[in-house]
């Protein structure tokens, strides 16, 4: 699923008004419908009280379409309209005079705290104040009623982004954005979703059709990509009958010092669980009789050094290399990888200890491989590309690292994100249990293995942090978070495989279709 920025979002709706021949506000009408339709199919006439908050812009104009069919509909509904400016929005003043015809319940007009109405925990709260197009802080009175809203503890449900939240910066004080229960995205996501700091803003996010022009969407390039099912299927690779393990490439693992063998394991077992034909770990001699006895389909290498990693040298032919797990940075290893990197022309997959000798030594980075693939946690990527002021700006740092030094760099967390050149690719899969040592050497080893059964580096790395997730996704359902362990992700490797192909469950969708059917007659 593409996620389109906000330039690309004016863009499409001005594009679709031409097209289609509407206007903008019967592009409106079609956006606050949507939303009304998501609310009536779950409410069913309930008669909750519910709070729409308006801004004056085109925002407050999608709220006011909600809360005049909402009034319509028969719904306990009080509209209030968050007056923090003298400029209006041409739709928003024409969806205003509507609401009035409407009822004689006309919105409340907001100036200031002492406006701020009674909210409680049972009751909702639909936001629509403020856009995606909002480029300053709100108000300070603004700011306190968000507040108010939090302090309610009522469901607030956010129009297409949660108001006072930007769509290309992160904010300045967290008590001026609404802090959203649920936000129903017109389209699109929006990035804001996916990052550490703006992704606490909203729990859950649904995106609504609002019958933007198809070949726009289709043709628009967007510089990032949300990353689910439908999007790695095509990436899948099918096994030939009579294939054998020669076509599946062969994967070495370079890696472990003393007391640090078992993340060689685990990457060794992942990247053969994923697919890899042939599976090598290089180890130092302390790491032999522990690879042969905990992984026996593993065939090892070991450093004439017992406890560390000091010299490089095989005589096999691996299709691709994952380093620096468990390596350590002794100054013998980081000599040692240095002097293969020199001559060394083999795809690499770097982790772990191997990145805190780039960060260490950053002249190496110049030895790397064009399209190696690097999988930096936070503070790695940091001693990677420096510190960064927000979300925005860490991504803009990594795609500037991964255009200088031509590889793919992985930023892991919740919604881990590929960056290769000008593109982020956004996994959707994963949860909180993999918070647990060895999930990374795992990825480490799912990512090379895919690279040596012929997938290019960048669809490795996407397909493998899909699978890598949904493995564990896959896991906690019989173990929970706490009782995830990174062996129990290399298991459901298999599993995740076979879930690509399982169809949906179909939704009992029937009264929901029947109701938009009966509320588009209506009008």
């Amino acid at each position: 699923m593409k996620i389109f920025s906000k330039e690309q979002i004016y863009e499409g709706d001005q594009l679709t008004s031409k097209k289609q021949n509407i206007s903008s506000t019967e592009l409106m009408e079609r956006a606050g419908i949507q939303i009304f339709n998501w609310l009536h199919v779950r409410m069913q006439g309930a008669q909750v009280p519910i709070h729409v908050f308006c801004g004056i812009g085109n925002n407050g104009g999608d709220g006011l379409v909600i809360a005049r069919h909402l009034v319509t509909h028969g719904y306990n509904v009080k509209t209030y309209v968050v007056n923090c400016s003298d400029k209006r929005s041409k739709d928003f003043l024409i969806n205003y005079d509507r609401i009035k015809q409407t009822t004689k319940k006309w919105p409340d007009m907001l100036n200031c705290e002492a406006d701020f109405p009674e909210i409680h925990k049972d009751d909702i709260i639909v936001d629509a104040i403020f856009g995606i197009g909002l480029n300053r802080p709100a108000n300070d009175w603004v700011k306190s009623l968000f507040v108010h809203f939090r302090n309610s503890k009522a469901f607030t449900l956010a129009v297409d982004i949660p108001s006072g939240a930007y769509t290309d910066k992160a904010p300045e004080d967290e008590n001026g954005v609404v802090w959203a229960n649920y936000t129903l995205s017109f389209q699109s996501p929006k990035l804001i979703f996916f990052l550490p700091e703006t992704a606490k803003f909203t729990i859950q996010w649904e995106v609504l059709d609002i019958g933007i022009d198809r070949e726009f969407l289709f043709m628009t390039e967007t510089e990032a990509d949300l990353i689910s099912k439908h999007e790695v299927l095509p990436i899948y690779k099918p096994r030939e009958k009579y294939a054998n393990k020669g076509d599946f490439g062969h994967s070495l693992i370079l890696g472990g010092s003393y007391g640090k063998i078992g993340s060689v394991v685990l990457a060794s077992r992942a990247a053969l669980s994923i697919g890899a034909g042939l599976v090598t770990a290089y180890v130092p001699k302390c790491g032999y009789q522990v690879l042969q006895t905990a992984f026996p389909e593993a065939m090892v290498i070991t450093d004439e050094n017992d406890t560390l990693i000091s010299d490089i040298t095989f005589d096999i032919e691996p299709k691709v290399i994952g380093l620096g797990i468990g390596m350590g940075t002794d100054p013998k290893t980081i000599s040692a990888l240095e002097k293969f990197l020199k001559t060394n022309k083999i795809p690499l997959v770097i982790d772990a200890d191997g990145l805190n000798i780039f960060s260490k030594k950053k002249t190496l980075l110049k030895l790397l491989p064009e399209q190696s693939v690097l999988t930096p946690h936070p503070k790695e990527l940091e001693r990677l590309i420096g510190k960064w002021k927000d979300d925005f700006d860490k991504l803009k740092k990594a795609k500037a690292f991964s255009k200088k030094h031509k590889v793919v760099l992985l930023i892991k967390g919740a919604n881990s994100i590929t960056v290769f050149h000008d593109k982020y690719y956004v996994n959707t899969t994963g949860n909180p249990g993999m918070a647990t040592a060895g999930t990374g050497d795992v990825l480490t080893g799912v990512i090379t293995g895919l690279i040596s059964q012929g997938y290019d580096a960048l669809m490795a790395t996407v397909f493998g942090v899909y699978l890598h997730g949904r493995s564990a996704d896959i896991a906690i359902e019989d173990l929970g978070y706490q009782g995830l362990i990174a062996s129990h992700i290399i298991e459901a490797l298999g599993e995740a495989y076979i879930d690509l192909f399982k169809q949906p469950e179909q939704p009992q969708v029937e009264d929901a279709q029947r109701e938009e059917s009966e509320t588009k007659k209506s009008h």
